[in-house]
């Protein structure tokens, strides 16, 4: 589809919520834009629908062409939620193409995760026991079902996960003394998340060592959840550097 300044929000950013949407920006004086266009429309037309093509004259939509800084062409920016995801500049060969589309086209193991339940979380980790979205998704679940051990099994090899890791720590936080860890963990579990951080930050200031690094990563698994640029996230997460530094 064409699209326009005027139709841009609508038919890209607003349907890259439900679909990945590749732009094709281009000018018709372009040579090599004509040539990668049959081969950017059929590697996108084998995906069955699953990624859409937008087509952008830079021309006729200069306004577009500035906002997302095309200063050669052709230039294919692929849409995602409603942000750009990935790029790729020039006429390349069709592997090329193929393997930035592929990139877009959700895994199974992804499509089991996108269904969320048990038994599809658990299929989706034995096509890919590496899969971190499957694992913290399923330990999550557990944590909630109240499954700790299962959870705790599961999470574990993706640690490394600020997600994961808040969710260890919550469990390794079950049994402490301190009130207010016990208000934070409490707060947490019934969905309260600034009373959750405001009792957990004033526990980081009481206690030191493990104990204290557990808190810590109870919180950074909040602002996992939360998104770096929720207000929340930014003003606790500053409060948190100052209690620890």
């Amino acid at each position: 589809m064409d699209v326009t300044d005027a139709t841009f929000s609508q038919e890209v950013l607003d349907r890259s919520h439900e679909l990945p949407v590749v732009v094709d920006f281009w000018a018709p004086w372009c040579a090599p834009c004509r040539q990668l266009a049959p081969v950017v429309e059929a590697v996108i037309g084998a995906t069955g629908g699953e990624v859409l093509l937008a087509k952008v004259d830079i021309d006729e939509n200069p306004t577009l062409a500035q906002r997302y800084r095309v200063s050669s062409i052709p230039f294919l920016v692929a849409f995602r939620d409603g942000k750009p995801d990935s790029h790729l500049v020039g006429a390349q060969p069709r592997p090329q193409v193929e393997a930035f589309v592929r990139r877009l086209v959700p895994s199974q193991a992804e499509r089991l995760v996108e269904a969320g339940d048990e038994a599809s979380l658990r299929e989706a980790l034995e096509l890919d026991g590496s899969h971190v979205p499957a694992r913290v998704a399923l330990g999550r679940l557990l944590f909630d079902d109240g499954r700790d051990d299962e959870a705790r099994e599961v999470l574990e090899p993706a640690r490394f996960d600020s997600t994961a890791a808040g969710l260890l720590a919550r469990l390794d936080l079950a049994a402490a003394a301190a009130p207010d860890i016990a208000a934070g963990l409490a707060h947490l579990d019934a969905g309260r998340v600034e009373p959750a951080l405001t009792s957990l930050l004033d526990a980081v200031k009481a206690t030191a060592g493990d104990e204290r690094d557990l808190v810590r990563a109870v919180m950074v698994g909040v602002f996992a959840d939360l998104g770096d640029t929720h207000p929340t996230t930014i003003r606790f997460r500053k409060r948190l550097a100052q209690s620890l530094y």
